[in-house]
């Protein structure tokens, strides 16, 4: 990602998403107990598509939403950054990645 703009304030990241209008979501990938799902921030109308399926068992794809609560605590004990790109007056790229705050 040329030129990034790097994240870990929670409020900085908040505000990110809510003006892209992004959710914050987990990818739940693995049937092992313990293991920490993939974070994800879902994006416009995209992120409401699947929320209103029937019930699926555990680990069948997809993302669920959650409270930011648990996505930023999810976020901090991985110690994760949020790498986007600078604001462009008039556009809102909602394009991301999660790095590790240690590869800065």
């Amino acid at each position: 990602m040329a030129r990034q703009q790097i994240l870990t304030d929670h409020n900085a990241i908040r505000a990110w998403a809510a003006a892209r209008m992004g959710v914050p979501a987990v990818v739940d990938v693995s049937s092992q107990p313990g293991v920490q799902p993939h974070l994800l921030i879902a994006f416009d109308q995209v992120a409401y598509e699947d929320q209103d399926q029937a019930e699926r068992p555990p680990n069948a794809g997809g993302f669920e939403l959650v409270g930011w609560d648990e996505w930023f605590r999810l976020f901090d004990d991985a110690g994760l950054a949020l790498a986007v790109l600078p604001d462009n007056p008039g556009v809102l790229d909602n394009s991301h990645q999660f790095i590790k705050r240690d590869d800065r």
